[in-house]
């Protein structure tokens, strides 16, 4: 009897074991379940989370390429673009080598360094020969700050002035008689005109341009080059109350002389943008004309409004934000 309590004691402590070590299987079974069910939902997650990331980055390439793309697209878009709108026009002349045959003074002219801060450096640029509406829109499409300086009328570009009119400011682009160039623009001044001459000139221009009171030289390097002429003009232009910016067209110019007489201040340009039409000898020159402005303070720049000018500038307008751009009446 005894022993059959004793078997049945051992049963039980038995069976209690075994519930134990199923109950302990099935807490472990449940916590590696939970486990693995984490750590599979994890993995999921972490998969989702990865995928999106990669979804991102290339997103980003993606946004990278296509910005990429428009650019290049701009670009070929503004190339063909300015030169529809300047095959509409005339082209005066397919460089600005028609204003000097001097190498001198191509250079930009010797001065002494100011003392002043680079980003204070400021860049006046001016476009000569403007004569028509597509010119004008070609060099507005730039948007910067730029002095267009417009032909007076002629039979081959009679509105002139009525583009001036629609602009703030503006200049007057003088014809001058010059050594070495024949297609001269009508009223051209010449060497032996009287002042007289020179101020029915002048007024004429006045009348069909009000607000002018800027003017540069158009080739003229034999006006320029003349004493006597270079009096008449200056006091006839004081009369009008004109500045006078000397083109620099022959290293021989009597402008500075007859300045310093006069006791005004010299104001002449700097750099020829695109005495060279190439898009790369552009460039070469805006670069030379930002090291200018750098050094000295400032700089005045002159382009016509040819194609390849207007897209250098284009291309450009990184190196030009180095310095600041302004209008010619900014200068002084």
């Amino acid at each position: 009897m005894a022993k059959r309590k004793k078997r049945k004691k051992n049963s039980t402590s038995l069976e209690r074991m075994l519930r134990i070590a199923v109950w302990s299987l099935a807490v472990i079974a449940a916590l590696l379940a939970l486990f693995l069910s984490g750590y599979y939902f994890g993995y999921l997650h972490g998969k989702e989370d990865l995928s999106r990331q990669l979804s991102k980055k290339e997103q980003q390439r993606k946004a990278a390429l296509d910005k990429l793309e428009q650019t290049i697209s701009q670009k070929r878009s503004l190339n063909k673009k300015l030169e529809e709108i300047l095959k509409k026009g005339h082209a005066h002349d397919v460089t600005a080598a028609h204003e000097t045959q001097e190498p001198a003074v191509l250079k930009p002219p010797k001065k002494k360094p100011t003392t002043h801060k680079a980003k204070d450096a400021k860049l006046a640029i001016i476009f000569d020969d403007v004569s028509f509406g597509s010119q004008v829109r070609a060099i507005k499409s730039l948007g910067i700050p730029v002095t267009m300086s417009f032909f007076p009328p002629s039979s081959l570009h009679p509105k002139t002035p009525q583009l001036a009119a629609k602009e703030k400011f503006y200049m007057i682009h003088l014809p001058m008689e010059a050594m070495h160039f024949h297609k001269e623009e009508p009223f051209t001044l010449r060497v032996g005109d009287s002042e007289e001459q020179i101020q029915q000139r002048i007024q004429s221009i006045r009348k069909l341009f009000p607000r002018v009171h800027y003017m540069n030289n158009h080739t003229g390097s034999k006006f320029t080059a003349d004493k006597a002429s270079v009096e008449k003009l200056v006091r006839v232009l004081q009369k009008n109350h004109i500045t006078f910016i000397d083109s620099r067209t022959t290293a021989k110019t009597k402008v500075p002389e007859v300045m310093k007489e006069f006791g005004k201040p010299y104001i002449a340009r700097d750099v020829f943008l695109d005495h060279k039409g190439d898009i790369a000898s552009i460039q070469k020159q805006i670069k030379t004309a930002v090291k200018t402005a750098k050094k000295y303070g400032s700089c005045i720049a002159i382009g016509h409004p040819h194609p390849n000018t207007i897209i250098a500038l284009a291309r450009s307008k990184k190196l030009l934000q180095q310095v600041d751009l302004v209008y010619i009446y900014e200068l002084h």
